[in-house]
């Protein structure tokens, strides 16, 4: 079946038409990088790494440019180096190094560009221009704004009215500002601000808002229109509706996106997680302190799965149960895959089960049903339908061991470096797609026969070991090997024989 998404602009589900299908164009809001991410930031990021997923399955992996931006100036990044006393610059560097790790923890694949906000100035300088040479922008108070009501179709987005919003203003509004809802496109720099955070412009130094920044991004990357805008709920208003206000008047006659996709709240106890509410738990604290009302050491996957397991556009309330389901779930997928090769690439089983599963993906991301059919599946369709959501790409060791001495104190992939498309075999084209899966997974860790093997053999040594000591008598020994292996996850069964089988826990 075709994709189907739900578009916040309709308020309805729709088939997906790309303009060009051998360019289908994505642009996601990305992190502001200032401190780790939290669950919240990190369901946004996992939900539209699945649609990159099924957009290249629908389209073909060179075919699929996903845009995933990195703001790197904003007013929390400069109260955040004030408070730490450090450079900016060092403070973004570092960020942007622990949200790489922690995103690569979770099986992330890279986006096809990640433009940097500061590098981008110049086109968000130009558009400005525009929009004040067209009569939506003027200058005030040594900034620049965007002048609402200077575009009619404002609100259309959140379905919200200038009116209302000006009567529900509960903040005093800037003098310099002609209406309440008037946003900034350039502010002037403070005094004592790092060089690093300031900017020569036509209006003096200083830097953009936040809302010309994805504007300017989507635009050098992905051209005046494009396909699909992605981001979480709590963005609609009011940095998605800026965003289409000053795209569109800075580009007459464009659409901006198509297609809007927002994803739901983070929840804990019913409430949004946030840094500013203090209730968030950070992926970091999950793969290494275990907090977050969470007995057990996390892995990437079981937190992965955690944050797919309700409908992307719901909000997912996060518990013990969550966690825990989505380990039971884990454990039973690898149980059925011990043994099954998860060194090569897999390939799509000529099945009604594996049919039934990407169109279930196809209709709206729709998850728990797609889990369900993994739930039913045999080893061949379990594996293909795990690799195309991100999951069976960890190494043992990182399976057993906690993935935070494997990956999230790792040096960064080059891929998130450069950020290059990740080509694909010729007889791939969106028209002719070949059962062949492999051009759609990238993984920063990668599962190794020989890696393997070895495992298996360390395994078996320490089993053999045991039975040694158990033989001389030496039971405290053997209980010893017993209890060590159980905290790497392999469970020991003894056989009446005297043999000794094991399993994954």
């Amino acid at each position: 079946m075709p994709l189907f998404l739900y578009n916040t602009l309709t308020r309805r589900k729709e088939a997906f038409a790309p303009l060009d299908a051998a360019n289908v164009r994505l642009y996601v809001c990305g992190p502001t990088v200032y401190d780790r991410p939290h669950l919240g930031n990190a369901r946004s990021v996992v939900v539209y790494d699945v649609l990159f997923r099924l957009l290249r399955h629908h389209y073909g992996g060179a075919c699929v440019n996903y845009v995933r931006n990195i703001t790197d100036v904003d007013d929390k990044i400069n109260a955040r180096a004030a408070e730490r006393d450090i450079p900016i610059d060092a403070l973004t560097r570092e960020v942007t190094q622990q949200f790489h790790a922690d995103m690569a923890a979770l099986g992330v694949l890279a986006p096809t560009h990640e433009p940097r906000a500061t590098g981008h100035i110049a086109q968000m300088i130009a558009l400005i221009r525009r929009l004040l040479e067209s009569g939506h922008a003027y200058a005030a108070g040594g900034h620049v704004l965007f002048d609402v009501h200077s575009y009619p179709d404002y609100g259309q987005l959140s379905h919200r009215v200038l009116d209302e919003l000006k009567a529900g203003a509960r903040v005093e509004v800037e003098a310099y500002k002609k209406n309440p809802g008037d946003f900034v496109l350039w502010k002037p720099a403070d005094a004592g601000d790092d060089a690093s955070a300031v900017f020569d412009s036509p209006w003096g130094q200083g830097r953009p808002g936040w809302h010309i920044e994805c504007s300017a991004m989507s635009w050098a990357y992905l051209g005046e229109t494009f396909d699909l805008h992605g981001g979480g709920a709590d963005l609609m208003f009011p940095h998605h509706e800026n965003e289409i206000a000053q795209s569109r008047c800075a580009n007459p006659g464009s659409a901006f996106a198509k297609t809007w996709v927002h994803n739901g709240f983070l929840t804990v106890n019913g409430e949004k997680m946030s840094k500013s509410l203090g209730n968030f738990v950070t992926v970091r604290d999950l793969l290494k302190n275990s907090k977050g009302n969470v007995e057990e050491r996390a892995t990437g996957e079981n937190i992965r799965l955690a944050l797919l397991s309700t409908k992307y556009n719901e909000p997912l309330d996060w518990n013990n149960k969550l966690f825990h389901d989505a380990k039971i779930n884990l454990d039973k997928w690898y149980r059925k895959l011990d043994g099954y090769p998860r060194d090569v690439p897999p390939k799509i089983p000529s099945s009604t089960r594996m049919t039934d599963f990407v169109d279930a993906l196809s209709d709206d991301l729709n998850l728990p049903k797609a889990f369900g059919f993994m739930h039913h599946a045999d080893t061949e369709e379990l594996y293909a339908m795990g690799r195309m959501l991100g999951f069976f790409t960890m190494s043992a060791q990182g399976r057993f061991q906690g993935l935070e001495t494997v990956i999230v104190d790792a040096p960064i992939p080059l891929e998130w470096l450069n950020a290059p498309k990740i080509p694909i075999p010729d007889n791939q084209s969106p028209i002719n797609k070949s059962p062949d899966l492999s051009y759609l997974y990238d993984s920063t860790v990668t599962v190794h026969a020989a890696e393997k093997e070895k495992e298996r053999k360390n395994i078996q040594k320490q089993i053999d070991l045991r039975l040694e000591a158990r033989k001389a008598k030496n039971f405290a020994e053997a209980d010893r090997i017993r209890k060590l292996l159980a905290e790497q996850g392999i469970i020991l069964e003894d056989r009446p024989d005297g043999t000794t089988d094991w399993r994954r826990q």
